[in-house]
């Protein structure tokens, strides 16, 4: 199957990333930051200059949030904490738990600002991982567990349902969300992908209540509705589309990263190994707005 970007995607950034992830539009400062999870590097793309830069190269970093007390929180491979530029990374949780590493790969901040993280061993044996909720006050919950790969998180504009993808199972799921405490409830199906058309990576929902969930091997990002039904879908040209955000001033134009890991390695999904997987961030603008992500809220350590 070729590739054929809907009209209007536009490359705004190539850094080549391996693994391109977790964009988060910080809508203060008007500039989009995301990670290249297996290099080690953040990055920003300023909307006012059309710029973007290496802002940090260190750690192996699965996500962030953008924090209410500074900087950001970050969800490294070798732990939580807290970064600011020109800094290196405070730690307030590192080690091993539930006898394996705190190994990061998708996170969210909730509206009580908490930070949600997902584990990833799914290279290790196949070992499974958890999604965690880490507070402010430095308390440690579990969420789920026998996850396969930890993957896009968000929240409908009521907050009463979350979502949640495990790419290796190619499902995303839908919880009763109490917004006060953080809490998941009676999890069910909200959507579920074949292989041959791609799984589930990262998501974000608008601020009508529509899930948008880039798949992985799909080379597009589909917006579905609360249902579960697919409502329409944007191709990119690149089939390893990792994770989507609304951005700009108007938080209508969604951002999308992806990656070239694995090119040139096979087939993947319904596509051909030869075309290209990515590695650039990607912009389309729409007639549809999204919604501000939420900010962590963690004190500095003194």
């Amino acid at each position: 199957m070729p590739l054929n970007p809907t009209p209007g995607v536009e490359m705004i950034a190539d850094f080549k990333n391996r693994v391109g992830e977790g964009p988060v539009w910080d809508p203060k400062r008007q500039v989009l930051n995301w990670t290249d999870i297996q290099t080690g590097r953040l990055f920003e793309y300023d909307h006012a200059t059309e710029n973007s830069r290496t802002i940090y190269q260190g750690e192996y970093i699965g996500g962030f949030a953008n924090n209410r007390q500074g900087g950001m929180v970050v969800a490294s491979w070798s732990g939580i904490g807290l970064w600011r530029e020109g800094e290196e990374i405070t730690y307030v949780h590192r080690g091993i738990m539930n006898g394996k590493p705190l190994r990061f790969n998708d996170v969210s901040a909730t509206p009580a600002g908490q930070f949600l993280a997902g584990t990833y061993h799914f290279e290790d044996g196949g070992k499974l991982g958890e999604l965690y909720r880490f507070d402010p006050d430095g308390s440690i919950h579990m969420i789920e567990d026998e996850i396969g790969i930890s993957n896009g998180i968000g929240f409908s504009p009521d907050l009463k349902t979350v979502y949640y993808a495990d790419t290796t199972k190619n499902a995303t799921w839908a919880y009763d969300f109490d917004a006060k405490t953080g809490d998941f409830s009676n999890r069910r199906d909200f959507a579920t992908y074949e292989n041959e058309e791609g799984s589930p990576d990262g998501l974000t929902v608008d601020a009508e209540g529509y899930v948008w969930q880039a798949l992985w091997g799909g080379a597009c990002v589909l917006r579905i509705d609360p249902d579960g039904k697919e409502e329409r879908r944007i191709q990119f040209p690149a089939t390893q589309t990792s994770s989507a955000m609304f951005g700009g001033k108007d938080m209508n134009e969604l951002y999308v990263t992806t990656a070239w890991a694995g090119t040139g390695e096979g087939t993947l999904g319904s596509y051909d190994g030869t075309l290209h997987r990515g590695g650039e961030l990607y912009r389309i603008k729409l007639d549809i707005q999204g919604k501000p992500e939420y900010e962590t809220d963690f004190p500095w350590p003194e």
